[in-house]
């Protein structure tokens, strides 16, 4: 059945060949200008798999139920101490939150006005005891720095360290933490080097934790699923509004970005990468092996101008019928050049083959 289908179309062919070879151009022309005009591609990976099957149906009343599960983008904030990274941190979202037509949501994690409020009550009882006798103890000192936060009010509270030691409230192996900090950064802005001091730091008596000089922003970015990294308009932002604020050089603050849309965008983004270079050695090595399988200019360009007129015509059909395509139709116009090339060199081998018999 296959066969004589077969036959018969190559017989109709070649008995009207130039009304064959007209009708294919027409239909090669008209079917490039439509996808040309209308061409588009969805990067919506939630689209991919049909919404009617069962575990999709359950993955949407997940996300009806914890949504912006995976649409976010989680800003990361480290600097040397915690009163640098809380300015960075509030100064970044204060940018950010002039730009409603770019996202969403902007939720600080972790810090925010609700924690300044009640972020003792997260604390154990025992380290927030320590806290209050530390607070208490140091109230001469902050009131001192309260009053004069310049240079002289910052040696003024350090001399209460020395009073202390004189009346017998300290011993003077409590003052090396404090005055090893004080030397050290010091020693820093004379070698011209980044300097930071830490009040907060220096009261805990013990160096900074990891999750007091880092911080989580959390933005729900407008995702534009027509480009190629949807969230790259969001994730530009964020850095241009990092580099404006010269978070780097005036906050020491360093700046990732991560989470389900900025993977997506790193991920996307790796398409474009090198993708003129990759084509023409695509197309070169193609039309070498049509060379070395075919020797011949007029079979091989044959050959060409048939892939041509298929990926066209197949292309205009699918955005006839669907609208737009997807992340995997790009694999799929692959494998039509792929399999469009070994059929023309099926079929060109077989004709040279029964032409010289």
């Amino acid at each position: 059945m296959l066969k004589s289908i077969v036959v018969r179309s190559v017989t109709f062919c070649a008995r009207h060949a130039w009304s064959v070879v007209i009708v294919a151009a027409l239909l090669t022309v008209v079917s490039g200008i439509y996808a040309a005009k209308h061409f588009a591609i969805t990067t919506n990976i939630n689209n991919l798999i049909s919404k009617d099957l069962p575990f999709r149906q359950r993955e949407i009343a997940f996300d009806e139920a914890f949504p912006n599960r995976s649409t976010t983008i989680l800003i990361v904030l480290d600097a040397p101490t915690p009163e640098l990274i809380d300015q960075a941190a509030d100064r970044l979202v204060d940018r950010l939150k002039a730009h409603p037509d770019l996202f969403h949501g902007i939720r600080p994690l972790g810090s925010g006005p609700f924690f300044e409020r009640n972020g003792l009550l997260f604390l154990p009882t025992s380290e927030v005891g320590q806290i209050s006798d530390e607070l208490s103890r140091a109230d001469p000192i902050i009131g001192t720095l309260a009053a004069d936060p310049s240079l002289r009010g910052s040696l003024d509270a350090l001399s209460f360290g020395i009073m202390g030691v004189q009346r017998g409230e300290l011993k003077l192996d409590q003052l090396v933490w404090p005055l090893t900090n004080l030397s050290n950064t010091l020693d820093d802005i004379v070698a011209n080097r980044p300097a930071s001091f830490s009040w907060r730091v220096l009261a805990s008596g013990k160096p900074a934790e990891q999750r007091d000089v880092q911080r989580l922003i959390e933005v729900e970015p407008v995702l534009d699923f027509s480009a190629l990294e949807p969230g790259a308009a969001a994730s530009d932002i964020i850095r241009q509004e990092a580099a404006d604020l010269k978070l780097s050089s005036e906050f020491q603050t360093r700046i990732r970005l991560t989470g389900p849309i900025a993977l997506a965008n790193e991920e996307f983004g790796t398409i474009k990468e090198g993708a003129l270079l990759n084509h023409v050695l695509t197309v070169a090595a193609v039309l070498l092996i049509l060379w070395l399988a075919l020797k011949s200019t007029r079979i091989i360009l044959a050959v060409s101008l048939s892939l041509l007129a298929g990926l066209a015509v197949t292309a205009a059909l699918g955005l006839l019928m669907i609208g737009a395509y997807n992340l995997i139709s790009i694999a799929f116009a692959v494998l039509f050049v792929g399999l469009g090339v070994d059929f023309g060199l099926q079929f060109s081998v077989r004709y040279r083959a029964e032409r010289h018999d």
